[in-house]
């Protein structure tokens, strides 16, 4: 049988070379004159062995076996090699191995903040794929493949609620800072901890891969059978789904075990518990959540699968199951996992007002129960979402009752916020600015949801776009302008370098803009009575749809300058002092002294004494003679 050339240009000039490759990064002159220049690790003498047997059985055993034989030998050697190789130059000149297996706290929250980054740019890529079809009615780019939509609708919400929000503020921001404001070395359990981090990424592999087995998943974030059973989807798309689920439960588990015992046992001595920061314990409450929930979750999906590969039916009417059974025990942790996503973004809100008002978060002890009320509230309030489910009306009037009551611990909240912008210095920079425009969103998303609490008013409004629209303004935009702040209030202690403040506030501003463009034409949509889930609508909902979808463009494209921000962050290499808020540059600072003139002697402490700097800067001579009048007045009425 005639060889093709590419045969024996594969067997005996392709993988001998791919093979010497390696043996060649592996010899000792290379690796003194190359890797010990470039700073990497020496490399093992296992991953020597494994190339050397690879080089030796691709030139050994091919010619003793058939034609077929050889050429699977070919291309698994081929293959093979390619990507040990590559794997290899990539990990040891671009990334060093210690991050693998670090232990320390905040690598593994850079780690963190980096997956929930990347998840949540595939995520918004998925959405804008979701708003492009929709800018008009008929088939836009799906080309009447459906169950593809209904793909990329589950696997959004799975990445935005398992592998993007919790990664960045309870795993991004909680590892890093938590530590360092309890004033221990690290956390607890720091193996348990590394666990946890690597845990995700096959979880979001797991999730991705479940797209390309028989169709992929359509079942929604939800998976409510009999969607989810094997009537619907056959494969093992649902299965890859549920596993993913799991692997992501377990490692948000052993995080919140980690924090837990981490605040009992490993806090400084001389901080009281209810004087630690409000981000401290917004983490702390978002564990106890995690551990209450996330089994539920697991308890539900595991029937699940049972009944799919074992014909178990926990969900089947027919073998004695009850459908409804799912939605019980999937909202007791689906509700608990909306106040798992928000409550960090409360506890960096809490973090960052408090600095840039120059005074103490008012009512923190208030504020500490207000959370605890939060997450309490929140187990006991899960069948709102099952009003179509068919309950009861007594049942339907306790959760009714019980969801507005929830409305008073999470207004409180608010309440003191806005308080301590009373009477501040306040200083509005871009943390700032995404503090304030988390206040505003999330509010108005707490206002829908007070309407979506009333049964009467839910069956009409159940899963239409007003409820698309309420939790995008709770979780997308409550949650997305909390990450935000944390991201450029804590970026100059991460990175060392601070951001530049005029492409940080445009930043704020393409976002705030896209996503109210987007979000809040869905509430009208909703009252119309345009269902959610549907890649086709009729032509009477194409103007407002148009306009969600020239939102999405908008938000895409705040999207792409956040990336160009921390592009600028790490060119510029504006090097960050130890309060780079304060004391970025001297004419700054003056400027803000002069807006809030009874801060001037309390906040900042300068190298100069009043007379000197009255004769560099005689515009503060008002400023320092209206603080000597209030002092005197004070003195006098003491």
């Amino acid at each position: 049988m005639n060889k093709p050339i590419s045969f024996y240009f594969i067997r005996w000039i392709v993988i001998p070379f791919l093979s010497f490759l390696s043996f060649f990064d592996l010899s000792s002159k290379f690796r003194k004159r190359y890797i010990a220049r470039s700073k990497t690790v020496k490399w093992s003498t296992v991953y020597f062995s494994f190339y050397f047997v690879h080089f030796l059985l691709s030139l050994i055993l091919s010619p003793f076996r058939g034609f077929e034989q050889v050429k699977e030998d070919i291309r698994f050697f081929f293959y093979l090699n390619l990507f040990s190789f590559c794997w290899n130059w990539y990990r040891f000149h671009f990334f060093k191995l210690d991050w693998l297996y670090t232990t320390n706290h905040k690598r593994i929250g850079i780690m963190y903040l980096f997956l929930g980054f990347f998840n949540g740019f595939l995520a918004i890529i998925l959405s804008f794929f979701i708003r492009v079809e929709l800018m008009f009615p008929g088939d836009q780019v799906l080309f009447s493949q459906y169950q593809f939509y209904n793909v990329c609708v589950t696997l959004h919400g799975i990445l935005m609620l398992f592998v993007v929000i919790v990664p960045l503020l309870f795993g991004g921001f909680g590892n890093y800072f938590v530590p360092i404001l309890i004033g221990t070395s690290d956390l607890a359990y720091p193996r348990l901890n590394n666990f946890s981090f690597w845990v995700l990424p096959p979880a979001t592999l797991i999730a991705f891969g479940s797209a390309f087995i028989q169709g992929g998943a359509g079942t929604g974030w939800t998976i409510y059978p009999p969607l989810s059973s094997t009537l619907c989807h056959f494969g093992f798309n649902v299965d890859f789904l549920i596993f993913s689920m799991h692997l992501a439960g377990i490692s948000s588990v052993g995080a919140a075990i980690n924090f837990i015992v981490t605040f009992y046992l490993y806090k400084a001595e001389a901080p009281k518990h209810r004087n630690l920061p409000l981000f401290v314990w917004s983490i702390f409450y978002t564990s106890w959540l995690l551990v209450f929930a996330i089994p539920v979750l697991g308890i539900a999906i595991t029937l699940l699968l049972l009944d799919r590969r074992f014909s178990a039916r926990f969900y089947d009417p027919s073998g004695g199951g009850d459908v409804v059974l799912f939605q019980h025990l999937f909202w007791f942790f689906g509700h608990p996992e909306v106040y798992i996503l928000i409550l960090p973004g409360f506890g960096v809100v809490s973090h960052v007002i408090p600095f840039f008002c120059n005074k103490p978060i008012f009512g923190h002890r208030a504020m500490v129960m207000c959370m605890f009320c939060i997450g309490f509230i929140g187990f006991v309030v899960w069948a709102h979402h099952m009003y179509t489910s068919g309950l009861q009306t007594y049942t339907k009037v306790y959760f009714t009752t019980a969801t507005m009551v929830i409305a008073i611990p999470t207004g409180l909240k608010v309440f003191n916020w806005l308080s301590t912008f009373w009477n501040g210095a306040i200083w509005m920079y871009t943390p700032m600015y995404f503090v304030v425009g988390f206040i505003i969103l999330f509010s108005f998303g707490g206002m829908t949801g007070v309407i979506l609490a009333n049964a009467s008013i839910d069956v009409s409004l159940h899963d239409t776009y007003f409820v698309v629209a309420h939790f995008h303004y709770v979780l997308s935009m409550g949650s997305g302008f909390a990450i935000y702040a944390g991201f450029y209030f804590w970026i100059s202690k991460i990175t060392g370098f601070q951001y530049n403040e005029k492409a940080g506030q445009t930043h704020f501003w393409l976002t705030f803009i896209g996503t109210n463009v987007t979000f809040f034409p869905m509430h009208y949509l909703g009252t119309a009575g345009m269902p959610r889930r549907i890649p086709c609508y009729p032509e009477i909902y194409q103007n407002l749809n148009v306009i969600c979808s020239f939102g999405a463009f908008f938000s895409f494209i705040s999207v792409l300058y956040f990336i160009y921000v921390i592009r600028l962050l790490f060119k510029e290499k504006h090097y960050a002092g130890s309060n780079p808020w304060y004391f970025g540059s001297h004419a700054e600072l003056i400027e803000r002294l002069v807006q809030s003139s009874s801060y001037f002697f309390a906040v900042v402490n300068i190298d100069a004494t009043v007379k000197d700097m009255l004769r560099t800067h005689p515009e503060l001579k008002d400023a320092i003679e209206g603080y000597r009048k209030s002092k005197r007045i004070l003195k006098d009425e003491d």
